[in-house]
């Protein structure tokens, strides 16, 4: 804001708290716009509901650990499966990608 008041005289005056809110608002765009987008994933993650009779032992990509979490939990949506520890985002493509297959999403 500085800089601009330097390069332009006639810039109407701004209180100091709005210019440094803008000034943070602008250096940290590219930063909260990937929060955002990442919110809007999990939450699209949580719509996706995770049919009760599935045999995870059957998919492709899960490795033993996953198949055992994953069983004895027995996560209702993909978005809950995600936060199981030990489940990797790998894990949850997998099952993203067998529910889509068997048009079960």
């Amino acid at each position: 804001m500085a800089t601009l008041h330097r390069l332009a005289d006639d810039l109407p005056g701004i209180q100091d708290a709005v210019a440094y809110q803008e000034e943070l608002d602008v250096k940290y765009r590219g930063y909260t716009d990937r929060q955002t987008e990442m919110i809007a994933r999990v939450c699209r993650l949580e719509e996706r509901k995770i049919p009760p009779d599935v045999s995870y032992g059957e998919i492709a990509g899960l490795s033993r650990e996953v198949i055992e979490k994953l069983s004895k939990i027995k996560p209702v949506s993909l978005g809950q499966a995600s936060r199981i520890s030990g489940v990797t985002p790998a894990a949850v493509s997998a099952l993203l990608i067998h529910f889509k297959k068997r048009g079960l999403l």
